[in-house]
């Protein structure tokens, strides 16, 4: 059967820029390029079609699509980074930074967030704000590797998605609950998240009346239940 808008499906994918890998779900492929973040969570990533949780390009590329199917396209700059908007690029004097400038840093600049340094002239520093990929043309390999129908399934993909973990969820007589690990409360990801998690849970799985984020805590010494 083909995916619908909608459908929460599971899928695997490669991005390049000029053949230069920048995002992808292959661990492997990951730290051959150069890019491996010991911190994230590889393979497949769960993803509602038609939510742009993928560039809108990739995105509206899986309708249509058959399980197990495999494809490959050029994606505009439109439909994925944004066109490369030169009234981004600013210029500052390089004595309002602590750190002195130089060509290809990062700088976080109050209310403009972070940008690249293209160049230092003088006592001037330009600054582009754009996304590093504003302007490209970026190529995705994809695969669709399977459907999620489980709406505990589709629950976790959710917050693999926007928190970058895994957790354990369990639904009962339409109580979803989500149960926290411990020292989540530091996690600022999850908390910037959390209501974005549970916006989307309420708003694309029916037959959930009420979402529970349980934490539970040992006392210091005693092992969990059944350990």
């Amino acid at each position: 059967m083909a995916i619908q808008k909608g459908d929460f499906i599971r899928l695997s994918y490669t991005g390049r820029v000029d053949g230069t890998v920048f995002d992808t779900t292959d661990e492997e492929v990951a730290k051959e390029a150069g890019i491996y973040n010991p911190e994230a969570i590889y393979g497949p990533v769960t993803v509602r079609v038609g939510s742009q949780h993928v560039i809108i390009g990739l995105d509206e590329a899986l309708e249509g699509r058959e399980v197990g199917e495999e494809g490959e396209l050029e994606i505009p700059p439109d439909k994925a980074f944004g066109p490369h908007d030169p009234s981004r690029v600013e210029a500052y004097n390089k004595n309002a930074f602590r750190e002195k400038p130089k060509k290809g840093m990062t700088l976080k600049v109050p209310e403009k967030g972070e940008g690249k340094v293209v160049d230092v002239i003088g006592n001037r520093v330009l600054i582009d704000f754009n996304h590093p990929l504003a302007g490209k043309t970026p190529s995705y390999r994809f695969r669709v590797d399977e459907c999620v129908t489980e709406p505990v399934e589709q629950v976790r993909g959710l917050i693999r998605l926007y928190a970058g973990r895994d957790m354990d969820v369990s639904l009962d007589s339409g109580v979803l609950t989500i149960h926290l690990p411990p020292g989540i409360t530091y996690d600022r990801r999850w908390l910037l998240w959390r209501s974005r998690v549970i916006q989307e849970t309420f708003s694309a799985i029916p037959g959930i009346a009420r979402i529970v984020l349980e934490e539970t805590f040992n006392r210091p010494g005693e092992s969990e239940p059944g350990q």
